[in-house]
């Protein structure tokens, strides 16, 4: 058995977009609008950290998934690939963490 990727994700949440939003919740908040996708991201976030916080393991894997998933349909509507936000992680992991950080301009 292969191992399932973000990349595998990317692929079926792509697919599922292109659904009906009557068949599929991924066509269905894909057709609600960034707006609506993004706020489902912050909450599978919160719920991850409350899982967190409570070392509730079981919940903190299921609330991950979760926010992988709700990222990636974020990006989905923001038409921007998964690549390229692998990429922006591999361009980071040339440097430690504290010299990238402190690199960033501010906002």
């Amino acid at each position: 058995m292969s191992e399932f990727t973000l990349a595998d994700l990317e692929a079926i949440v792509g697919t599922r977009a292109a659904a009906s939003p009557e068949e599929s919740w991924t066509a269905k908040l894909v057709a609600s609008g960034q707006r609506k996708a993004a706020k489902k991201l912050g909450e599978e976030a919160v719920e991850a950290v409350i899982a967190a916080i409570a070392e509730d393991r079981q919940n903190l894997v299921e609330e991950s998934a979760d926010v992988l998933f709700h990222l990636l349909v974020v990006l989905k509507i923001a038409g921007i690939p998964l690549s390229d936000v692998m990429d922006e992680l591999a361009r980071r992991t040339g440097q430690s963490g504290l010299a990238e950080k402190a690199g960033r301009t501010s906002s």
